[in-house]
């Protein structure tokens, strides 16, 4: 009846069974277990200690109780019925909910350790290979995820979830071609998939030397079609049209990504040029200025309000904000990471401030 969707009158059963033999912990457990997915956590917690009252010990009803906990975001206790379930009996579930409890917590040195210990306890699981090389990938450390991920490709080399983190790797690395080829293994499993759409429309955009706009245009717009909660497929879509030098509607897409994820400085950066570009000055600085109230240490902002200001003839403003940039420019330090286009635009307002 559960399996069927019927969980308040398979919960009435298990009570009725259960008021027949108190004692029954099976019974017991599956009262819990429809609690649980009721959402009745606290509920379910009363009963697996009942449970435990009368039974042994037993892997599972800590398990179950931990993953009450998690929901109940009382993550303190959930890591303990986590690490009790383990010390009774270790089970890959178990670490990958413990692993989860610390990345909720933003302890992503502890999760790492977790997945770690639980790869040395089951070396040949392609979920955990893949969490683990995502965990990486979190971390910055990329040829360590790539790793993990070839490691959970060669146990599992269809797996949608592992393709999609792999080939976001190798795009970044700009090889736009080979994870195209990897996308289009991933959309053979996952063909309504939001985040893959979007990072093959970011492929398309980034095609060196000739972008394919009209095709990164198509593929984003799926993903915004697919899931329009999204905050980056709205900014992927703006930065777009920007490019194109359609202003209008980067103006729209960026507009949405800041409604969805208002704290991202980067947007506002990318609004700011935009509004400049619709000759819309005094908007362009408020962009500007919020984007420096959340990133003050990104130089490249500073950069490109300098430029604004400069060409609307604010050039005491426009040296100010260049003196900033080049002082965090400096900071940023390794010439070899900068941006051409960076360093051309820098060099050519250097010679206009002086020139002014």
């Amino acid at each position: 009846m559960r399996h069927q969707g019927k969980i308040n009158e398979s919960l009435k059963f298990f009570q009725a069974a259960t008021c027949l033999s108190p004692h029954n912990v099976l019974n017991l457990k599956q009262v819990a277990r429809c609690l649980f997915l009721l959402g009745k956590w606290l509920a379910a917690v009363d009963v697996y200690e009942e449970c435990q009252k009368i039974g042994f010990e037993d892997w599972e009803i800590w398990h179950n109780k931990g993953l009450c906990f998690m929901y109940l975001k009382d993550y303190d206790n959930a890591i303990d019925c986590f690490e009790r379930a383990n010390d009774v009996q270790r089970h890959d579930a178990t670490y990958m909910q413990l692993g989860k409890v610390y990345q909720l917590l933003e302890d992503f040195k502890m999760a790492l350790r977790i997945y770690q210990e639980a790869i040395d306890f089951s070396p040949q699981n392609s979920e955990i290979l893949t969490t683990l090389g995502l965990m990486y990938l979190r971390l910055g450390e990329n040829q360590k995820a790539f790793d993990h991920l070839g490691n959970s490709l060669a146990h599992d080399p269809l797996d949608a979830k592992t393709i999609l983190a792999a080939g976001s790797i190798i795009q970044d690395n700009q090889d736009m071609d080979v994870a195209l080829m990897k996308y289009r293994v991933a959309a053979v499993k996952t063909p309504n998939s939001a985040q893959l759409w979007n990072n093959i429309g970011m492929c398309f955009f980034g095609k060196s030397p000739q972008p394919k706009y009209v095709a990164a245009v198509a593929c984003l717009k799926k993903a915004l079609y697919l899931d329009p909660f999204e905050w980056i497929i709205s900014y992927n879509l703006g930065l777009v049209h920007l490019k194109k030098e359609q202003f209008a509607s980067a103006f729209h897409f960026f507009s949405s990504s800041i409604n969805l994820k208002p704290d991202f400085a980067a947007t506002y950066m990318y609004l700011a040029i935009t509004l400049s570009r619709l000759d819309d000055f005094d908007n362009a600085s408020s962009a500007y200025k919020k984007s420096i109230d959340l990133d003050p240490k990104d130089a490249t902002t500073r950069l490109n309000y300098a430029i604004t200001l400069y060409n609307n003839d604010e050039i005491e403003m426009a040296q100010e904000q260049f003196k900033l940039f080049e002082e965090l420019f400096q900071v940023g330090g390794d010439d070899e990471d900068v941006d051409e286009e960076v360093e051309l635009q820098k060099n050519m307002l250097k010679e206009a401030l002086a020139a002014a």
